[in-house]
């Protein structure tokens, strides 16, 4: 018995280094980017602590929007990291994506809320997409299943399941990632009139399991981290499938930065990676932990006017800034 038992154990040992080794075979080898953190970069004032940090954006001013699950969810730092001000308190239950539009406008989503918000510079609810606290794919559907007969509104009124994401356009237009519940892209013009949407639940081309990230190109090509598949999908800006990449591990966050690479989150693995705009992985940052450097669940993701990285992390509570290194260092 004694010897089963041990032939058991060095099999479960073998099998595990396997299972390890096979996985990490399938990741590419690539370099570590040249960034170093700078390290206690965002000064809270004195007895504010940050939450779970879920997004992060920057502004035409370089000013740092942090959002998180914390009092006072939604914070403005100026460029050099000191607090400027707390703003849309009251707004938000359950903070998680974070963009900011070329008029320096400020859009959440919230998963609690289910509602997208598009703020003013200074604060003010200038759009609200969604109906707070319902979630549903269509407001008239939504309303009938609880049984309000007759109800005229237009049942093509958009609903959102815990959205996760918001981009951008040239045009102005409007994508966002509708994300836990609902598995499809929305699309509508800066007015907010409802265009046009596509996905549903799955693995194939154009279906999602948790679009959790989106972001737009210069080309107008649209990135969604379809987060549960293990792969990134590229769309023409009418929702036509363009490409997969699925060498991306757990994409969260997606970031593009101003020489257009993409920046994306593994907050499985606890990296980012860096990619080019034909999916080439060009290097990647960062490991499990709690140290500078490290990441606890690293969410969201900013990259500044001279290519500066903020990084959020929902477990550590905490959000990082890496610069690229000066040479020599």
């Amino acid at each position: 018995m004694r010897n089963i038992r041990s032939n058991v154990a060095v099999f479960v040992v073998l099998a595990t280094l396997f299972l390890q080794f096979t996985a990490s075979s399938q990741v590419p080898q690539v370099p570590e980017i040249n960034y170093e953190p700078v390290p206690g970069f965002l000064d809270l004032p004195a007895g504010m602590n940050f939450g779970e940090v879920s997004g992060i954006a920057v502004n035409s001013k370089s000013h740092i929007y942090v959002f998180h699950r914390g009092d006072h969810s939604l914070l403005e730092f100026d460029p050099d990291g000191k607090f400027v001000r707390a703003l849309g308190d009251g707004l938000f239950e359950n903070p998680h994506g974070l963009r900011i539009d070329e008029d320096d406008n400020i859009w959440t989503t919230d998963l609690a809320t289910h509602l997208v918000l598009k703020l003013s510079p200074e604060g003010k609810v200038l759009m609200v997409l969604g109906k707070r606290g319902m979630a549903g794919e269509w407001l008239g559907t939504a309303l009938e299943k609880l049984g309000y007969g007759g109800w005229t509104a237009p049942s093509n009124m958009p609903l959102f399941d815990q959205p996760s994401d918001i981009a951008f356009g040239a045009d102005g237009s409007i994508f966002i990632s509708d994300g836990y519940g609902n598995s499809r892209v929305m699309k509508f013009d800066k007015e907010g009139k409802f265009l046009t949407s596509w996905g549903v639940k799955g693995d194939k081309p154009g279906q999602f399991n948790l679009p959790h990230g989106i972001v737009v190109d210069s080309k107008g090509r649209v990135y969604v981290a379809d987060r549960e598949n293990k792969r990134i999908q590229i769309f023409d800006s009418k929702g036509g499938h363009l490409a997969t990449w699925d060498q991306v591990g757990y994409p969260y966050g997606l970031a593009l930065s101003p020489d257009q690479k993409l920046f994306v989150t593994d907050a499985r693995a606890e990296r980012v990676l860096v990619l080019d705009l034909e999916g080439k992985i060009l290097g990647f940052l960062g490991k499990p932990g709690k140290s500078v450097g490290e990441f606890g669940w690293a969410h969201g993701i900013a990259v500044g006017p001279k290519n500066e990285l903020y990084v959020t992390e929902v477990l550590n509570w905490r959000v990082q800034k890496f610069v690229p290194r000066k040479s020599g260092n």
